[in-house]
């Protein structure tokens, strides 16, 4: 269960949030819903993906592990990614849409959930500053949260146009990770690039146009990370293999 309330200086003016990562905090997944805006640093560590939701919606995830729970880029408290996919970056905070009344907003607002394990009054970084504004450190979330609330309002309309072109392939996901474990996760689809080099002229043009080849090409180039992911599951095998005979 979680606690959300909309976050505001006054009933959160000694509020702090932890920065630490791990489990506890939420980072111990397998996989993480993505956004277009962050395909460019995702692409260079993580495969980004496609898997259709309960409501048969494709959304964009890059793969994290293999097993229930398991995140390879994470090591114990800290991540060995130099970007940290957005959702899971965001921590405790998520942003509240302008209803009606609230359309003189000139962006979403900051909800915090206060049931949150990094959010208390003692340990962690202020949100607001003394005497007044908001923490660099809630800048910084402010920003995440921009770039979550613009890849939003893109994937629909992106993951459309892929559709339209036929440009979306199932993918499974395969292989073995030595000492005889083998793998095949089904269920995830990829941009093809042969489809992609197939397009004629007019769909070329139309989807550069509209800022979504640069996507695709970033979704192709990202696939590459799959064997990375493989050999990283590999060596957490092979020590965990060399531990346990030792």
């Amino acid at each position: 269960m979680s606690n959300t309330v909309l976050l505001n200086n006054v009933d959160h003016a000694d509020l702090k949030v932890s920065t630490a990562r791990g489990e506890a905090f939420g980072d111990g997944v397998n996989q993480a819903v993505v956004v277009p805006t962050e395909f460019l640093e995702l692409q260079r560590e993580f495969p980004i993906l496609l898997k259709k939701d309960p409501a048969g919606v494709y959304q964009a995830v890059v793969l994290l592990g293999f097993d229930s729970g398991e995140n390879l880029y994470l090591d114990g408290d800290r991540w060995v990614s130099s970007y940290i996919p957005a959702i899971l970056a965001r921590g405790p905070f998520t942003i509240r849409m302008a209803s009606q009344e609230d359309q003189a907003q000139s962006e979403p607002m900051i909800n915090i959930d206060l049931d949150h394990p990094a959010v208390g009054d003692e340990i962690g970084v202020p949100l607001f500053l003394k005497h007044g504004g908001n923490s660099p450190y809630l800048e910084h979330v402010a920003g995440i949260l921009r770039r979550l609330h613009a890849g939003v309002e893109v994937r629909k309309p992106l993951f459309a146009a892929l559709e339209k072109f036929n440009l979306i392939e199932p993918v499974n996901i395969e292989g073995e990770f030595g000492e005889g474990m083998t793998f095949s996760i089904p269920g995830f689809s990829a941009v093809s690039i042969e489809r992609l080099n197939e397009l004629d002229a007019e769909a070329l043009h139309q989807l550069n146009r509209a800022g979504y080849l640069y996507a695709a090409y970033m979704m192709v180039a990202s696939l590459n990370n799959i064997s990375r992911l493989i050999q990283m599951k590999a060596r957490k095998v092979a020590a965990q293999s060399s531990g346990g005979s030792g």
